[in-house]
Protein backbone atom coordinates (compact mmCIF):
# COMPACT_ATOMS: atom_id res chain seq x y z
CA UNK A 1 0.00 0.00 0.00
CA UNK A 2 1.31 3.45 -0.94
CA UNK A 3 1.88 6.06 1.64
CA UNK A 4 -0.82 8.83 1.46
CA UNK A 5 1.86 11.52 1.41
CA UNK A 6 3.44 10.00 -1.75
CA UNK A 7 0.03 9.89 -3.45
CA UNK A 8 -0.54 13.57 -2.64
CA UNK A 9 2.83 14.56 -4.08
CA UNK A 10 2.12 12.55 -7.23
CA UNK A 11 -1.31 14.15 -7.63
CA UNK A 12 0.10 17.65 -7.16
CA UNK A 13 2.90 16.99 -9.66
CA UNK A 14 0.40 15.66 -12.21
CA UNK A 15 -1.89 18.67 -11.84
CA UNK A 16 1.06 21.06 -12.19
CA UNK A 17 2.34 19.26 -15.28
CA UNK A 18 -1.08 19.47 -16.95
CA UNK A 19 -1.36 23.16 -16.06
CA UNK A 20 2.06 23.97 -17.48
CA UNK A 21 1.30 22.05 -20.68
CA UNK A 22 -2.02 23.86 -21.12
CA UNK A 23 -0.37 27.24 -20.54
CA UNK A 24 2.38 26.51 -23.04
CA UNK A 25 -0.05 25.75 -25.84
CA UNK A 26 -1.89 29.00 -25.12
CA UNK A 27 1.26 30.96 -25.88
CA UNK A 28 1.32 29.63 -29.42
CA UNK A 29 -2.34 29.56 -30.34
CA UNK A 30 -4.79 32.34 -29.74
CA UNK A 31 -8.54 31.86 -29.89
CA UNK A 32 -8.63 33.86 -33.15
CA UNK A 33 -6.45 31.27 -34.91
CA UNK A 34 -3.47 33.62 -35.27
CA UNK A 35 0.04 32.90 -34.01
CA UNK A 36 1.07 34.67 -30.81
CA UNK A 37 1.41 38.43 -31.21
CA UNK A 38 4.83 39.99 -30.67
CA UNK A 39 5.77 43.40 -29.30
CA UNK A 40 8.48 45.81 -30.44
CA UNK A 41 8.44 49.08 -28.55
CA UNK A 42 4.86 50.37 -28.66
CA UNK A 43 3.98 48.28 -31.73
CA UNK A 44 2.19 44.94 -31.54
CA UNK A 45 2.33 42.71 -34.61
CA UNK A 46 1.76 39.17 -35.77
CA UNK A 47 3.04 37.48 -38.92
CA UNK A 48 2.60 34.11 -40.56
CA UNK A 49 -0.07 32.62 -42.76
CA UNK A 50 1.75 29.48 -43.83
CA UNK A 51 -0.85 26.74 -44.22
CA UNK A 52 -4.53 27.01 -45.11
CA UNK A 53 -5.89 27.37 -41.55
CA UNK A 54 -3.46 30.11 -40.56
CA UNK A 55 -3.86 31.91 -43.89
CA UNK A 56 -7.64 31.92 -43.44
CA UNK A 57 -7.24 33.23 -39.86
CA UNK A 58 -5.16 36.17 -41.10
CA UNK A 59 -7.70 37.04 -43.79
CA UNK A 60 -10.56 36.77 -41.28
CA UNK A 61 -8.82 39.01 -38.70
CA UNK A 62 -7.19 41.69 -40.87
CA UNK A 63 -10.08 44.19 -40.49
CA UNK A 64 -9.56 44.19 -36.70
CA UNK A 65 -5.96 45.42 -37.05
CA UNK A 66 -4.96 48.96 -38.13
CA UNK A 67 -2.57 47.71 -40.86
CA UNK A 68 -2.54 44.48 -42.88
CA UNK A 69 0.43 43.61 -45.12
CA UNK A 70 0.69 40.79 -47.68
CA UNK A 71 3.82 39.49 -49.42
CA UNK A 72 3.60 37.50 -52.68
CA UNK A 73 5.56 36.61 -55.77
CA UNK A 74 4.46 37.65 -59.28
CA UNK A 75 2.53 34.40 -59.67
CA UNK A 76 0.64 34.93 -56.42
CA UNK A 77 2.81 32.50 -54.46
CA UNK A 78 3.09 33.32 -50.77
CA UNK A 79 6.46 34.57 -49.50
CA UNK A 80 8.09 34.40 -46.07
CA UNK A 81 11.31 35.83 -44.61
CA UNK A 82 10.53 39.29 -45.95
CA UNK A 83 12.44 42.04 -44.12
CA UNK A 84 9.98 44.72 -42.98
CA UNK A 85 10.77 48.22 -41.76
CA UNK A 86 8.09 50.77 -40.88
CA UNK A 87 8.86 54.43 -40.23
CA UNK A 88 6.52 57.19 -39.10
CA UNK A 89 5.97 60.57 -40.82
CA UNK A 90 9.06 61.98 -39.07
CA UNK A 91 11.24 59.12 -40.34
CA UNK A 92 11.53 57.43 -36.95
CA UNK A 93 11.63 53.64 -37.10
CA UNK A 94 8.64 52.08 -35.35
CA UNK A 95 9.08 48.45 -36.46
CA UNK A 96 11.90 46.38 -37.92
CA UNK A 97 11.36 42.64 -38.20
CA UNK A 98 11.19 39.66 -40.56
CA UNK A 99 7.80 38.35 -41.65
CA UNK A 100 7.27 34.70 -40.74
CA UNK A 101 4.86 34.22 -43.62
CA UNK A 102 2.90 36.02 -46.32
CA UNK A 103 0.76 38.05 -43.89
CA UNK A 104 1.58 40.62 -41.23
CA UNK A 105 -0.93 42.47 -39.05
CA UNK A 106 0.32 45.56 -37.22
CA UNK A 107 -1.21 47.72 -34.47
CA UNK A 108 -0.10 51.29 -35.11
CA UNK A 109 -1.60 54.59 -33.97
CA UNK A 110 -3.32 56.65 -36.69
CA UNK A 111 -0.88 58.46 -38.98
CA UNK A 112 1.21 58.27 -42.15
CA UNK A 113 3.87 55.59 -42.42
CA UNK A 114 6.40 54.33 -44.94
CA UNK A 115 6.55 50.56 -45.17
CA UNK A 116 9.74 49.17 -46.69
CA UNK A 117 9.79 45.48 -47.50
CA UNK A 118 12.80 43.62 -48.86
CA UNK A 119 12.83 40.13 -50.37
CA UNK A 120 15.97 38.52 -51.79
CA UNK A 121 17.68 41.90 -52.04
CA UNK A 122 14.81 43.66 -53.83
CA UNK A 123 13.20 46.56 -51.95
CA UNK A 124 9.71 47.99 -52.25
CA UNK A 125 8.47 50.99 -50.29
CA UNK A 126 4.86 52.14 -50.01
CA UNK A 127 3.26 54.94 -48.06
CA UNK A 128 0.24 53.97 -45.98
CA UNK A 129 -2.24 55.97 -43.96
CA UNK A 130 -3.61 54.36 -40.83
CA UNK A 131 -6.91 55.91 -39.73
CA UNK A 132 -8.67 55.70 -36.38
CA UNK A 133 -10.98 53.09 -37.96
CA UNK A 134 -8.00 50.99 -39.05
CA UNK A 135 -8.34 48.63 -41.98
CA UNK A 136 -5.36 49.92 -44.01
CA UNK A 137 -3.98 47.28 -46.40
CA UNK A 138 -0.84 47.11 -48.49
CA UNK A 139 0.30 44.32 -50.78
CA UNK A 140 3.90 43.79 -51.85
CA UNK A 141 4.62 41.73 -54.97
CA UNK A 142 8.05 40.71 -56.26
CA UNK A 143 8.75 39.49 -59.76
CA UNK A 144 11.05 36.53 -60.32
CA UNK A 145 14.81 37.18 -60.34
Amino acid sequence: MQHPRSMSRFAIAAVLAIGVAAGATGAYAQSDGLPAARQQGDVTFVSGGVGQDESTAFQRNEAAWPLALRFTGAGGEFLADVHVRITDAKGAEVLKTDARGPYMLVKLPPGRYAVQASYQGKDETHGVTVTAKGGAKQAFTWSAK
